[in-house]
């Protein structure tokens, strides 16, 4: 596929690129990407810096396994926050009530068709029926950071501050970040990794370069939301080191 570093330029140069990128293969490689069909890492010299912050956020926060969902009992609790009994539930599904006892009491697998009934009677869609129900704990976390009291992480091309540092299990990762890079050349390679991610231009005027589309030119109050497993890197264009904030999902 196309886009190699070195052939990365400017204005008409940069339209080039695009239109190598945007051949059959690089469509095709595309799609399986938005399919989830390719599992793209990190390159390049920020490549590892991304990777050590995201591992950051997921240090101790690996994923429990989820344990089989018991639909008698989920189908109950529905009922139950609703504040109905079986007569009423069952009249309002309109089954049985020695039927709705049944499913309840994990005595009887309830057909598509008894399932379509529930899922009206609840007010609810079928695949709510199988979603187990959030966690009633708040956990009341919290994290202030004040201003240039993050983290510091420096690489070649970026100055990092993770912001809520303190915080384990993050589902995001929040940090700001000063682009030092003038040039696509000073990168190793596109930086890609997991997730989504959200940038937003703090101060200054930095461009946005992506994989799989044209140069973005961004200023103060900008924003951007992209596939953050694309690549993408970020240099800056003002006379000073442009700064963003970047907030990036962990997956």
């Amino acid at each position: 596929m196309g886009g190699h570093i070195e052939v990365i330029g400017a204005g008409r140069e940069s339209r080039v690129i695009y239109k190598r990128y945007h051949t059959p293969r690089a469509s095709a490689q595309l799609l399986a990407l938005q399919a989830g069909r390719t599992r793209l890492i990190a390159t390049g010299m920020d490549k590892d810096a991304a990777r050590t912050m995201i591992q950051i956020a997921r240090e101790d926060g690996e994923a429990l396994p989820v344990p089989p969902l018991d639909l008698g009992l989920r189908v109950r609790e529905l009922r139950k926050a609703r504040g109905w009994t079986l007569e009423q539930a069952a009249g309002q599904a309109g089954l049985a009530r020695s039927t709705l006892s049944k499913i309840e009491n994990g005595q009887m697998s309830p057909t598509y068709d008894a399932l379509k009934k529930l899922a009206v009677g609840l007010e609810i869609t079928i695949p709510q029926l199988f979603t187990p129900p959030a966690t009633g704990q708040i956990t009341g976390r919290l994290a202030m950071t004040r201003m240039g009291e993050g983290a510091a992480k420096a690489t070649a091309t970026y100055e990092h501050e993770l912001l809520a540092d303190v915080l384990r299990k993050k589902q995001m990762l929040p940090y700001r970040a000063r682009i030092r890079a003038r040039k696509m050349e000073e990168f190793d390679g596109w930086v890609r990794h997991d997730g989504e991610e959200f940038l937003y231009v703090l101060t200054g005027i930095v461009t946005l370069f992506t994989e799989f589309y044209e140069p973005i030119e961004m200023r103060r109050g900008d924003s951007a939301y992209y596939d953050a497993s694309m690549g993408h890197n970020v240099v800056s264009l003002s006379s000073e080191d442009a700064t963003v904030l970047w907030v990036t999902s962990v997956v």
